[in-house]
């Protein structure tokens, strides 16, 4: 190759890379949404809009369940038609704790006394604990199949857990339960709307960062290969299952813990939080913000909820519209609103 060939190859002084222009674009997408997440609400708790600031709280909660179903889809490829399970696990944690807390019972008399509590960081403990448990149980199953039929089992054991709590009258059955005080945190007002949803996003911006930790991992290197060619990953001496499974539990802690909040936002948790609508609710906002995009959630989440709140406002039928823009997705936006904003990815 000639000099003036090199010369043209070469990147200009003072020009920025590709790689680098690309990673200025989606950092200030990424840093842009959060701000409007974080901003928008602060103005409207001191204008005195307080629904709204409960309706950002909403958006948050729902973006941090979709992040943990991100990982399972996005970054494992484990197409889980199942997470409802663990978001609603996580809601009947803070509803059941607090149901017994308030009546000064304890959750299990025997053969250890169990009390419960009205503390969030015991229920958030014993959510993320409980979703991992239960996790660990369905994956260990599940994923010994692959496709459709990994997608149907997940669907299976939720379907499970939405009928059981139907079922259960102690806790309200398909009535639900009400949570009469809200949760508390040492010295924080937890009833205070904008003090909730700051808790709300914190837990969101932590959710986010863990993810992103992981996948820069050996750990998220091997979850990527699994997804694109588990029998090369097999050769190299690693096996894809175990990898599978713990992303799974992983995937699941963060679904119940964002399910725990949203009870505590509601006052209020029923078997709706475990149907298969929720699952197609989060697999929905997924694929909107696009599939194994970090904040992909977080645009799908403010994309659903806004559509909702909106055109709910407006019509019954609202959903055709979100089916519209579905479907325009899946047919020329395949990597959703974070590949229209901020472009597509180096390895797409």
């Amino acid at each position: 190759m000639n000099k003036s060939n090199t010369s043209t190859l070469a990147p200009q002084p003072g020009l920025p890379t590709p790689a680098a222009s690309w990673y200025d674009r989606k950092g200030l997408v990424q840093i842009g949404l959060l701000a409007f997440l974080l901003l928008v609400p602060l103005a409207l708790y001191f204008l005195g809009h307080i629904y709204y600031v409960n309706l950002a709280s909403r958006i948050t909660l729902i973006a941090m369940a979709a992040v943990g179903l991100n990982l399972a889809i996005g970054y494992g490829g484990m197409i889980s038609f199942g997470h409802a399970a663990y978001f609603g696990l996580g809601g009947y944690v803070a509803g059941i704790s607090a149901y017994h807390a308030f009546d000064f019972t304890p959750v299990i008399g025997w053969p250890v006394a169990i009390p419960g509590s009205d503390s969030m960081l015991v229920i958030w403990l014993a959510a993320i604990l409980l979703c991992g448990l239960l996790a660990l149980a369905i994956g260990a199953i599940s994923l010994r199949t692959t496709g459709v039929y990994f997608i149907m089992i997940t669907l299976a054991f939720a379907q499970m857990m939405y009928y059981f709590a139907n079922s259960w009258p102690t806790y309200g059955g398909e009535d639900g339960l009400p949570i009469f005080l809200r949760n508390g945190l040492p010295w924080v007002d937890t009833n205070d709307a904008l003090t909730f949803f700051l808790i709300c996003f914190g837990g969101l911006v932590l959710s986010l960062a863990l993810t992103s930790r992981i996948m820069k991992s050996r750990f998220g290197a091997a979850l990527t290969m699994a997804r694109l060619n588990d029998t090369r990953l097999a050769t190299a001496g690693v096996s894809p299952y175990p990898i599978r499974l713990v992303a799974f539990v992983i995937s699941a802690m963060i679904t119940g813990l964002a399910g725990a909040l949203y009870a505590d936002l509601n006052g209020f948790v029923s078997p709706t939080m475990l149907s298969w609508h929720m699952s197609g609710e989060l697999m929905v906002i997924v694929i909107l913000g696009g599939v194994g995009r970090l904040y992909g959630p977080l645009a799908g989440a403010l994309l659903f909820v806004m559509m909702e709140t909106l055109l709910g406002g407006m019509t019954e039928y609202w959903q055709l519209f979100l089916g519209l823009v579905l479907l325009f997705v899946v047919l020329f936006a395949k990597h959703g609103v974070m590949g229209w904003l901020a472009g597509r990815e180096r390895h797409e």
